[in-house]
């Protein structure tokens, strides 16, 4: 039986970026492809394809509030496997396979894509962004969970919708609803076990001139970072 898997690609005023992402998906493909929009304002969306599905926001909600959407809609239609995506064609559609072969063959539970394993790569990335990425986060993560990680906030990642009906990860909780999602979906999926994996992807930012990030510093670094000491430190469960 044809295992369900589905495509969550995100996207904020990502412009032609997003156009582009869909154009790299193939057109013949064993996964369903939907747009979660949070807001956007631009044109964007009316440039989606037609056999592409789209969840949109009214107002712009935050990328955790945007993803807790496709979770939903996810665990509605009976999909199995779960891959995100980001909208602003930094992550290549081609190397999805690489994110849910492994689960297919039943090896992982949920797996992470790295730029930062032997085979990734990581083009135009600023330095301070390297930096946060490759040394400061994933140190962090790695002392709080007890298991080494070369990423931790590349949003490039697949897994099982069965761990979205895990009581134990409580990934409604309201204060999940701007970046803190997806470092406390992995946080959990390692402490309580489940299979993890790290595989090699690319991750290539535009050239110097064009916007890369709406991640607003301080703030946004912290909402990234919260999920760590808030596990850690059993402020939030």
């Amino acid at each position: 039986m044809k295992t369900k898997i589905i495509i969550g690609v995100f996207a904020y005023n990502e412009g032609e970026k997003l156009s582009l992402t869909l154009s790299r998906h193939p057109k013949k493909r064993n996964y369903d492809l939907l747009v979660v929009d949070d807001g956007s304002n631009d044109d964007s969306i009316q440039k989606i394809p037609s056999d592409v599905l789209l969840v949109k926001n009214n107002k712009n909600m935050g990328i955790g509030f945007s993803m807790k959407l496709f979770f939903k809609y996810a665990l509605t239609n009976s999909y199995e496997i779960i891959v995100i995506q980001a909208g602003n064609n930094k992550d290549d559609p081609l190397e999805i396979p690489k994110l849910i072969d492994p689960i297919l063959n039943n090896r992982a539970d949920f797996v992470q894509g790295s730029r930062f394993l032997k085979g990734g790569f990581y083009g135009n990335t600023p330095i301070y962004r390297i930096f946060a990425t490759k040394f400061i986060h994933p140190f962090l993560f790695s002392l709080a969970t007890g298991k080494k990680v070369t990423e931790s906030t590349n949003g490039f990642r697949a897994f099982r919708v069965r761990l979205l009906k895990d009581k134990k990860i409580n990934w409604q909780q309201s204060w999940l609803d701007k970046y803190e999602l997806e470092p406390y979906l992995l946080y959990k999926a390692i402490k309580l076990g489940y299979r993890h994996i790290e595989v090699p992807v690319n991750k290539i930012y535009p050239k110097k001139g064009i916007s890369y990030s709406k991640m607003k510093p301080l703030i946004g670094w912290w909402s990234i970072l919260k999920p760590i000491f808030y596990l850690w430190l059993g402020i939030k469960n």
